[in-house]
């Protein structure tokens, strides 16, 4: 069990989770064993505001995480977010060597390094570089050139990075909670790994991240990633909305989002109020429920209007045979799946981790989409690992992050 043991540890700006699970030797499905959720603090938009508070709710959740499975955290892999996260799409070109007959997987990583070449600002650094597709003489669209006979490879790749400050500083945090991150995943991907088939990701289909702070896209055509994109909006902002328009603290606004939100006024009656004494004794006033289901959405109305304009940005929009898949916190409010139907254009649903054993019920959450997603990536990771030629594993995987997760 240990050979395989995995932890993702998401790192959000409202709750902290660490899941711990395992793929046993001939098993098909993961098994989680082990999770931990707490309040997060310290963390805002996806970046770290302060360390200490930060390393105690990180430091919580895994030792949550820890009682529950029987295990220890050794290494993590760890959430990253926010809008300093950049993505763009390069080219990578290598002769092969002669005397060769065929490409082998060394070559593929070395075409890989050279797409990854891009001129990086110095206080940038790359986070992934996802192998897209392949052109092996001219011959375009090959999605693994391992064995292919030619003497030219290509690689067309999605390079994303983040700013080098917040990455340290995430980097420190996870450190002082004891838990070194073998590697950085940017959330949106990691959700897309829990929940998206082959099937969607084939068709088309653009997966919406609703955090706290920001909202994560991810589009995905002929099984390849396509775009991605991570907007300095969330449903924070919606609470935000709540509390001024309703004259009362983010805490009321929070627990009434939760308790009375709707995506849409028109699944509201005229007639239906809430009594705010019941979340305050100090509060007084009997606000409408439709009022309240108009804040709402308008603040969804401007997330997704923003969502759209990355689809359009990339010729994509309307043009998703799959769909939207909703995941995160903010995808639980009633009536989200109709109004993202409305907003994008395109077919809508809510994403679940699927394919698990263990612990599933409690896992059975758009919002955990993330950390189910990372624990897979690092089960995924280890066993490329395992099955990988004898190279120097540890100098490819620092240069290439990333590149098995394709």
């Amino acid at each position: 069990m240990r050979e395989k043991v995995s932890v993702g540890i998401d790192v959000g700006d409202s709750k902290i989770v660490t899941i711990i699970g395992h793929r046993a030797e001939g098993e098909i499905h993961p098994t989680v064993v082990g999770v931990g959720v707490r309040d997060a603090a310290g963390v805002r938009r996806g970046v770290v505001t302060d360390v200490d508070e930060a390393v105690a709710a990180i430091t919580a959740s895994v030792e949550d995480a820890e009682r529950m499975a029987g295990l220890p955290v050794e290494v993590a892999y760890v959430s990253i977010s926010g809008e300093h996260i950049n993505a763009s799409n390069n080219k990578g070109l290598i002769a092969i060597q002669r005397g060769h007959d065929e490409i082998t997987q060394e070559d593929v990583i070395r075409v890989i390094e050279t797409a990854q070449t891009v001129t990086v600002p110095a206080n940038r650094e790359i986070l992934h570089v996802i192998p897209r597709s392949f052109t092996v003489d001219g011959q375009a669209g090959i999605s693994d050139p391992v064995g292919m006979s030619g003497a030219r490879l290509e690689v067309d790749a999605h390079v994303i990075t983040g700013s080098t400050p917040f990455i340290k500083n995430l980097r420190r945090t996870v450190e002082q909670s004891r838990v070194p991150a073998i590697n950085f995943v940017v959330s949106p991907l990691a959700a897309a790994k829990a929940v998206l088939s082959k099937r969607q990701k084939e068709l088309g289909v653009v997966l919406v991240d609703i955090g706290s702070g920001t909202t994560g896209v991810v589009v995905f055509e002929e099984a390849d990633i396509y775009h991605s994109v991570v907007l300095p909006i969330g449903s924070d902002h919606i609470t935000s909305d709540i509390a001024i328009g309703l004259r009362t603290s983010l805490d009321v606004a929070e627990k009434i989002k939760i308790d009375h939100g709707v995506a849409s006024p028109s699944l509201i009656l005229d007639t239906d109020v809430i009594d705010l004494s019941k979340y305050d004794a100090d509060e007084e006033q009997v606000v409408s429920r439709r009022y309240l289901a108009e804040i709402i959405e308008a603040r969804l109305s401007e997330i997704f209007s923003m969502v759209r304009g990355e689809l359009k940005k990339v010729g994509r929009d309307s043009l998703l045979p799959a769909g939207a898949v909703l995941v995160g916190g903010g995808a639980k409010l009633a009536g989200i799946v109709e109004s993202a139907k409305d907003h994008l254009g395109l077919p809508a649903m809510l994403g679940f981790p699927v394919e698990l054993k263990g612990m599933i019920d409690q896992l059975d959450d758009p919002r955990y989409a993330t950390s189910v997603g990372l624990m897979l990536w690092g089960i995924d990771e280890e066993d490329t690992r395992l099955t990988m030629p004898a190279l120097d594993l540890q100098g490819i995987f620092s240069k290439v992050k990333g590149f098995f997760a394709k």
